[in-house]
């Protein structure tokens, strides 16, 4: 979330950054800064009273020691009286950093000055598309069909065992799945990334530190005995994993990345962009995530999206690069760059990555800082995070986009992996 210092030191640039994020409640940061100046009155209120407290027991001990007692015990009656002021100062602190939380974590971060302007998908900035285009014969089937002509992916039995929008991978389908985590995995820790296994499962302190509460509760499986969330990404437990840590400025920067399965209710999803693998309850993805020196963050950012490029360049997949503008980013981001590969098939672009630069939004939650190495003075770090890649749309373009009349053609990147160069 928004630091206080941020709020109260750079007022009018964070209403103006929230307008161009189209947050509707910019009113809020006003009572933020009247809230935040009724804690201080009511702090000093109270630093006040302890300090009084504090001197009248030393006056007492004195006064005893010089036999002094009527006075002594007149002053012990004035310190009854400030213990119940302080009681009542104590609750009232209480309360105003009780609200002061409870809007804080309402207000998405502020997006980056390079962020463009634009509230729908259609107004994102296309940076960069690749140059190979895929021409196919016409009568192309989209991934779904071919699911049933190859007998790759089951649709129908993940509706039977779960419901809609759980597949069954089988057979050469379930190889190839296998051997696309293996090589986002192997790329990830050939760029100096550290693997990690997370648990699949958090609580929810790990859900509020990375911005999944109280944001997306509708996106969330949750466990309700337990009070555990099944993980919308790798990002939310392996971005705890430095919860309330401070490293030493020569960590930076922490490079992880994890492959776990993904759950997202998705609820509201319908209609033909939803069909097949387009859009899934259950989903496989590698994540990377890195913990930078906020001096240097942007440039991580950058190193990050070309991982992603390498990999889609490697697939041999046409893909696009957009910036997202201030209406279509997420809540916690301050500048995201979202990935798509173009299915041939369907005649459409899917996304298949977003990567994104917190900044302090999520540490400041986390409380995850680092130490100077020169000053020794801690200070909150920045985190990113990217998907590389998201494997349901990955796979639905590597069929609809390699199909022959042979069969579905493997990417040579991927063949020592399959161990087969066609599926047929």
């Amino acid at each position: 979330m928004l630091t206080l210092q941020q709020i109260t030191q750079n007022t009018e640039a964070v209403k103006q950054a929230l307008v161009k994020k189209h947050f509707k409640e910019v009113h809020l940061i006003d009572e933020i800064i009247a809230l935040n100046e009724q804690r201080k009155k009511i702090q000093t209120q109270l630093d006040e009273k302890l300090s009084r407290a504090n001197q009248i027991a030393k006056e007492i001990g004195q006064l005893f020691a010089q036999g002094k007692k009527e006075e002594a015990e007149t002053l012990k009656a004035e310190t009854a009286i400030i213990k119940t002021e302080t009681v009542t100062l104590q609750q009232a602190l209480n309360d105003a950093e009780e609200q002061l939380k409870n809007i804080l974590v309402t207000i998405p971060n502020t997006p980056h000055e390079t962020v463009p302007q634009g509230r729908t998908p259609e107004e994102n900035v296309v940076v960069r598309e690749s140059e190979n285009k895929v021409a196919l014969a016409e009568g192309a089937k989209p991934h779904w069909e071919l699911f049933e002509q190859y007998d790759i992916v089951d649709m129908a039995l993940g509706t039977k065992i779960t419901g809609a929008g759980f597949p069954v991978y089988k057979g050469k389908g379930a190889k190839l799945q296998r051997s696309l985590v293996a090589f986002f995995l192997d790329s990830a820790v050939e760029a100096g990334y550290t693997e990690v296994i997370p648990p699949f499962m958090v609580n929810e302190e790990s859900a509020f530190a990375t911005g999944q509460l109280p944001d997306k509760e509708g996106q969330m499986y949750h466990a309700v005995a337990d009070n555990f969330y099944l993980i919308t990404t790798a990002e939310v437990p392996v971005t705890n994993i430095y919860r309330d840590v401070i490293l030493n400025e020569e960590q930076l920067p922490v490079k992880l990345a994890a492959h776990s399965p993904c759950f997202r209710r998705e609820a509201g999803s319908y209609g033909k962009d939803v069909r097949g693998l387009n859009r899934v309850h259950q989903f496989e993805k590698v994540e990377i995530v890195q913990v930078a020196h906020p001096d240097n963050s942007y440039a991580v950012l950058e190193e990050m999206v070309q991982h992603v490029e390498g990999l889609l360049q490697q697939l041999e997949l046409p893909y696009r690069i957009l910036r997202l503008c201030g209406g279509d980013m997420g809540f916690t981001s301050a500048l995201t760059y979202d990935f798509e590969v173009y299915s041939a098939a369907q005649q459409r672009w899917l996304e298949v990555s977003s990567v994104s630069n917190f900044e302090t939004y999520q540490a400041n939650r986390l409380k995850l800082r680092f130490k100077g190495k020169e000053d020794k003075k801690t200070q909150l770090a920045h985190t990113l995070n990217g998907s590389a890649l998201a494997l349901p749309r990955i796979l639905a373009a590597l069929l609809e986009n390699n199909q022959t009349e042979k069969g579905i053609c493997i990417p040579k990147v991927l063949v020592p992996y399959t161990k087969f160069e066609i599926i047929d």
